[in-house]
């Protein structure tokens, strides 16, 4: 009797240690990728959309194409591209405040010119950021990015990676002066050196919430991806390559501090008991940029990996049998409350830029 139970005891281990091991797996990463991939494009927050909560979610799609090879996240991609004729959204009366955030779906269009080089693809981006009515960087070198008249931290994902890009098949400079100049400008604004975390804007400084922190989740998780992929297309001896870098390792490190035991991020990174949910825009973020660093060498993996390993279980545990990630913020620009059953396409999108990092990182099969 006690060998019978010895052996059920030791079949039930193997099989939740199979189970607790198979997220890591990338084979079950792809099918991730695909089923909260299909669940979005089935779900579709509305027909037609050009700008960032769109382009969030096709960087994630294209981050999945680059990860694994697989075509159909490029002829995904390359759809959606073809039914905006390849450009980017225009400004007033169109879209009258959303300052760099125009130039998020450019990422994919840059992306897919990489994979397959048609200069079709890429010709909007660039008439966008050469037309002096819109605001363009030489023009206005300090507001072209302002939402709403200030600077904004989400920026920092929708506008510098793309210029990064735009340097990395043009080879032309005013594109990597443009990125130092907003990333920078923002940084210097809205970057806190004692916490080395971002505020959103110049809403939430201390001084104006009462003595109350309000550190953004979903904002920081703008910041550090945004970060690890301008660092992708950045060459290594660009001047400021090791300053970006950096800011990334200096990101790591605090959030690795303000994690939640069971491996998620709370919306206010400040204060856990302001909007006490998980939270998976942001926590996906930042797996995204932490595994990032450590599949390129900048962080450490021995002290890092146990925070993705933990953080990705969080958020594939909040994946739906549908495909559906749940637990993820709504539009907004600061912590709020949240339910489960909350959900958008960025979400998605910051869901599958997480993924396409762990499937690289391939912590079960190294083949």
């Amino acid at each position: 009797m006690k060998k019978n139970i010895l052996s059920l005891l030791t079949i039930f281990t193997v099989c939740v240690s199979v189970t607790a091991q198979s997220i890591f797996d990338k084979i079950t990463i792809k099918e991730l990728m695909d089923k909260t991939n299909e669940y979005q494009l089935k779900n579709p927050w509305k027909a037609y959309d050009d700008n960032w909560i769109r382009g969030t979610y096709y960087a994630g799609v294209m981050a999945c194409f680059k990860a694994t090879g697989d075509e159909k996240f490029l002829q995904q991609t390359d759809a959606l591209c073809t039914s905006l004729n390849w450009k980017v959204p225009t400004l007033p009366p169109v879209h009258p405040a959303s300052g760099a955030n125009l130039l998020t779906i450019g990422q994919s269009m840059i992306e897919s010119y990489m994979a397959k080089p048609e200069k079709s693809k890429i010709r909007g981006v660039i008439d966008h950021l050469d037309d002096a009515e819109l605001r363009n960087p030489k023009g206005n070198p300090h507001q072209w990015y302002y939402e709403n008249g200030t600077r904004y931290v989400d920026a920092l994902f929708t506008g510098p990676p793309t210029l990064a890009m735009l340097y990395n098949v043009t080879g032309d400079r005013k594109y990597a002066e443009w990125m130092d100049a907003m990333f920078w400008d923002v940084y210097g604004k809205l970057y806190n050196t004692d916490t080395n975390l971002f505020y959103r804007d110049k809403r939430f400084y201390p001084h104006n919430q009462n003595g109350k922190n309000i550190v953004w989740s979903r904002g920081n998780g703008w910041a550090i991806a945004g970060i690890a992929r301008i660092l992708e297309y950045l060459p290594m001896e660009h001047g400021n390559y090791k300053r970006y870098e950096s800011v990334l390792k200096n990101m790591a490190a605090a959030l690795k501090e303000c994690q939640a035991q069971e491996g998620f991020w709370y919306p206010n990174l400040a204060n856990p008991d302001h909007a006490p949910f998980k939270e998976t825009s942001g926590t996906s973020f930042f797996i995204y940029g932490i595994a990032y660093g450590i599949n390129n060498g900048i962080l450490n993996k021995e002290e890092y990996l146990p925070v993705i390993k933990k953080a990705w279980k969080s958020v594939t545990d909040e994946v739906s049998k549908e495909g559906k990630v749940q637990w993820g913020q709504l539009v907004g620009d600061q912590p709020v409350n949240l339910s489960k059953d909350d959900s958008h396409e960025y979400v998605t999108g910051t869901f599958l830029l997480a993924a396409s990092e762990m499937y690289k990182m391939n912590l079960n099969n190294n083949k």
